[in-house]
């Protein structure tokens, strides 16, 4: 019989940085952010980036904000755990000739003097933090007064948020963690930023998932190539990891917009919810 969970234990965060940073070098991240890229495109057009802003991309992966940011003329410098993803962002960086600094950091204590950037931004990244109460006083504070904050976080509701909490249900999250996706809930995030900034503006948008694969084959395209999906599965034994994709499958095929009439013979799509969060500092 296994040992009764001790919550008011200390949660050693050192311990549980360095298996993040594990879980998220596993499998192969950019195959997974390829499908996203759009979506990131679009989120930093609207923001509307300017030659010479001094723009930070927080938890950057391997460089779908960053990278659009830079082709703007930006002074862009991207920051992640994941030592393999920052390679890959510069990889991309250096394909196109375009000027950015990728380094390895963390979200919740970020290596630049206070006020270094004129625009902070991150997209399903810094959400994933898990002290967020940090990572908002850093984001705040590496942004220089009347400079902005912006994020895009999947929302408690959305479809990636029933996938966290599918997860869960068969891999539980340590205890006595918040919830990744409340950096999704308008209220939630008013209350982290705070005092902070002098503003904030939130929206729910839709980012696209356009896979020419069926949805089992969506599945195993996760289990491959992105990292906590790796993870999950291999915490499982045989008979949990069939259980586990069966649901999965299930998920994406109820989600699924493609019609069955698709000409590529195999399609899924689906709209997944995230809160886009803009804030002014100070």
């Amino acid at each position: 019989m296994p040992a009764p969970i001790d919550f008011e234990q200390p949660i050693d965060f050192d311990r549980m940085k360095n298996k993040m940073r594990e879980t998220w070098m596993a499998g192969d991240f950019g195959q997974i952010a390829r499908y996203t890229s759009k979506g990131a495109e679009e989120f930093v057009e609207r923001l509307n980036v300017q030659p010479g802003t001094r723009v930070l991309d927080v938890a950057c992966g391997t460089g779908n904000l960053a990278i659009p940011a830079a082709r703007k003329g930006a002074g862009v410098t991207g920051v992640d755990i994941a030592v393999n993803l920052i390679e890959q962002a510069r990889r991309r960086a250096a394909a196109e000739g375009l000027e950015a600094a990728f380094e390895t950091g963390d979200a919740e204590q970020l290596p630049y003097p206070d006020a270094s950037f004129d625009l902070v931004m991150s997209m399903f990244g810094a959400m994933f933090a898990p002290r967020p109460e940090r990572v908002a006083a850093e984001l705040c504070r590496v942004c220089r007064g009347g400079g902005v904050i912006a994020m895009a976080n999947w929302t408690p509701d959305g479809f990636v948020g029933k996938t966290f909490r599918l997860s869960n249900r068969h891999v539980p999250p340590p205890p006595g963690l918040p919830a990744p996706v409340l950096w999704g809930d308008e209220a939630v995030v008013r209350q982290r930023f705070g005092a902070r900034v002098s503003g904030i503006q939130t929206i729910r948008r839709a980012i696209v998932f356009d896979y020419p694969f069926e949805p089992p084959a969506v599945v195993q395209f996760f289990r491959d190539y992105f990292g906590p999906t790796r993870v999950a599965f291999a915490k499982l034994d045989a008979a949990g990891q069939a259980a586990y994709a069966a649901e999965m499958e299930s998920l994406w095929r109820e989600h699924n917009e493609a019609g069955v009439s698709d000409t590529r013979g195999g399609r899924t799509l689906i709209r997944a919810e995230y809160l886009e969060v803009i804030a002014t500092v100070g």
